[in-house]
């Protein structure tokens, strides 16, 4: 497939795949954040104590990390568009047994399940979003994941909606999921095939052959990854410290509490939304370091100032410092030369999953050895490296597709 962003004629070829993708990111994120709402009676149901639950809740991520290194080498066989299909079916049907598990062992069983399904729908969804991406010629990546941001609002609320009025996770699931596998399906068929490396034309899927293994831990790959890393790291601390943070040292009522990750959201979701015109017009290795330094600088003024005003403001600059980290990271995997997307993408993506799974254990384990706020010190150290890498990596200029 020639090089669409070379034509005007092209941007309108690019409309059913990009309606498509966008459907996938916002479909990934609804149904796994209306589970979260659940948990407590997940919870009573399969008769757990909070550590038991805190175990089976690995189960999740570990099958995610799982997957997508399987799909390493799926990917090149089988397509994005191929993927995207058949994950989106597991990742459907193995939700609803999540509300059904009466153990600690079938709880973990059902999370690594949905867990691989999740992570493997993750990369496929993120290579067919650089064949998009590079198709239309212009950044669509942080709209992707803008999507992806709606879609775990959504779902966040319709999770709270269906405890109100006593819905069950299986049901709710069943209910969100079959008209979402209807429409996912029937969109994904206009996905278009992977883009190949830069500067090599792509084929249509039934004439790509399986490519030679490529490193896929070559030094531009780390240098992504740890960036990754870096960021879902911190966004992992938020999600599960922000509230005990406010509740605790900054001692405020549980309403209030919650105001935390929800500024930190709310952040992360407009600039998510307003990223691709941002891309645009600026360039990503100025953009980056400037919306990390002021992350940096409101989340380190939160702590030290220690209000609850300035905590939450600082929890809103750390989600608009970060929200443009991981879809510029994941685009440019997609254009590192000498493979094809899928492999890079899976890289790095394990990279930023393994962050997300170790930063919340991280911040309690060195709050238990000095205090909450000390231990989160590490956000903005963390914000800081990304501020520096994404000013000096060469390779996160590749993630720019600005017209000329």
């Amino acid at each position: 497939m020639p090089d669409l962003a070379i034509t005007p004629r092209a941007a309108p070829l690019v409309r059913g795949p990009r309606a498509a993708t966008i459907s996938v990111f916002f479909i990934h994120g609804l149904l796994f954040a209306s589970w979260t709402a659940h948990i407590p009676q997940v919870k009573d149901h399969a008769g757990l104590t909070v550590g038991a639950l805190g175990l089976a809740l690995l189960g999740a991520p570990t099958g995610s990390v799982s997957a997508m290194l399987a799909s390493a080498r799926l990917l090149p066989r089988l397509g994005s568009r191929r993927m995207v299909q058949s994950c989106l079916v597991g990742y459907c049907a193995a939700g609803p047994l999540v509300g059904l598990a009466g153990s600690l062992p079938a709880l973990f069983a059902a999370l690594f399940a949905w867990g691989a399904f999740q992570g493997s729908l993750d990369v496929s969804m993120n290579t067919q979003a650089v064949a998009v991406e590079r198709a239309r010629g212009r950044p669509l990546m942080s709209g992707f994941h803008g999507c992806w941001s709606i879609g775990t609002f959504a779902g966040a609320g319709a999770g709270v909606a269906g405890v109100a009025v006593g819905m069950s996770l299986t049901v709710q699931l069943l209910l969100l999921g079959v008209p979402a596998l209807v429409i996912g399906e029937a969109l994904s068929a206009r996905m278009l095939p992977d883009a190949g490396p830069p500067g090599e034309a792509a084929v249509p899927e039934h004439e790509k052959r399986p490519p030679r293994p490529a490193r896929r831990f070559s030094r531009a790959v780390l240098i992504l990854g740890a960036i990754a890393f870096a960021s879902m790291l911190c966004e992992g601390a938020s999600a599960d410290w922000a509230s005990v943070y406010l509740r605790g040292p900054v001692h405020v009522g549980a309403a209030v509490a919650g105001l935390g990750y929800t500024a930190y959201s709310l952040g992360m979701v407009v600039v998510r939304l307003s990223g691709n015109p941002l891309l645009a017009r600026f360039r990503v290795q100025a953009v980056l370091p400037v919306l990390a330094a002021l992350a940096c600088a409101g989340f380190t003024a939160g702590l030290i100032v220690g209000t609850a005003a300035a905590a939450i403001a600082g929890f809103a600059c750390l989600g608009i410092g970060l929200a443009l980290i991981v879809p510029t990271v994941n685009s440019a995997a997609g254009r590192l030369p000498g493979a094809g997307p899928g492999a890079a993408i899976v890289a790095v993506s394990t990279f930023g999953w393994l962050g997300f799974v170790c930063g919340p254990p991280l911040i309690g384990a060195l709050a238990s050895a000095t205090s909450l706020p000390a231990a989160l010190g590490v956000v903005p150290a963390l914000v800081a490296f990304i501020a520096v890498a994404t000013a000096l990596t060469p390779q996160v200029r590749t993630a720019s597709v600005r017209r000329p």
